[in-house]
């Protein structure tokens, strides 16, 4: 009889502990906290090393913004979509990154899907193609461009949008390696057009497109033009006015006391003032030569 009696306390002991109640007619038991791991109970008439397993909870996924989920017991929730994922989330131009798709919830968290489950697609834009494992290759690109990839998986549709980064700057088409920027002829010009062609002056202004690059002009408008002017400041003091500066660009002015002089120096004294797109620079060095030859270089 004390062993049935026995055996009855550890198998409601047991029951209790599953259903959390404490309390019988023959034992007591202290409240206890159970980790993810388990932990050990005891009573009068027995005692127990338990564990419920690899219990995990709601994580919070700093990098995605989201909710990750794994490895309840028992957790309910419907699939209400896919969302995609790139690393990096914008790509050097023939450079490649890896998707990555995800399982949306309708309780607001997300479970991972295989990259290599996902049937991939380009939308549009500057990408060579994405691999059945999920790699995505950008082409080579005049400017920054907008590239969107497509992504189904069961009955869920999605896209997810790519910036394509234009990192060398005279690489594309036709107009690769002639020395011109290729957003700046892809922008006056459009693409591969015969005229873009650093020797030509298409608008017949007499400064021509490599020229009209380096000042940062309309090739396309005659009445676009850099303009040097040779003035004096109200002490006598030469100055030199030039129109436009734009940015990206570096401005320096060089002198020579005559023409017959092997080098243009640059010119260091100076007093730089600036009013919308001109510039002047005031040669402040007081120089007692008859004449002085002034020269603006731009790089």
């Amino acid at each position: 009889m004390n062993r049935l009696q026995n055996r009855l306390h550890f198998l409601i002991a047991v029951a209790c502990l599953n259903a959390h109640l404490v309390g019988a007619a023959t034992y007591s038991q202290q409240a206890i906290t159970v980790d993810a791991g388990g932990a050990h109970a005891a009573s009068a008439s027995y005692s127990e090393q338990s564990s419920i397993g690899g219990i995990s909870g709601i994580t919070a996924v700093a990098a995605e913004g989201a909710l990750a989920k794994a490895g309840y017991l028992g957790q309910i929730y419907d699939v209400s979509g896919i969302a995609l994922t790139s690393t990096p989330a914008s790509l050097a131009e023939s450079s490649s990154a890896q998707l990555g798709a995800l399982e949306a919830l309708d309780d607001g968290t997300y479970l991972a899907l295989p990259a290599d489950s996902i049937t991939w697609g380009v939308d549009s834009g500057p990408l060579t193609g994405v691999s059945p494992s999920g790699i995505a290759t950008a082409d080579v690109v005049a400017a920054d461009s907008l590239a969107v990839v497509s992504g189904s998986y069961s009955n869920f549709n999605t896209t997810l949008d790519l910036t394509i980064l234009d990192t060398v700057p005279d690489n594309f088409g036709t107009y690769a390696g002639d020395g011109l920027g290729d957003d700046w002829q892809m922008q006056y010009f459009g693409e591969d057009n015969p005229l873009a062609a650093g020797t030509l002056d298409p608008d017949g202004d007499g400064q021509n497109n490599h020229f009209e690059f380096v000042a940062g002009l309309d090739p396309t408008d005659p009445s676009s033009l850099f303009t040097v002017q040779i003035a004096g400041d109200s002490e006598g003091s030469p100055q030199v006015i030039f129109d436009p500066v734009v940015a990206g660009r570096t401005y320096t002015v060089k002198y020579k006391d005559t023409l017959d002089a092997s080098t243009w120096d640059t010119l260091l004294n100076t007093a730089i003032s600036s009013s919308g797109p001109e510039r002047t620079i005031t040669d402040t060095s007081e120089s007692s030569t008859p004449a002085r030859f002034y020269i603006v270089e731009i790089e």
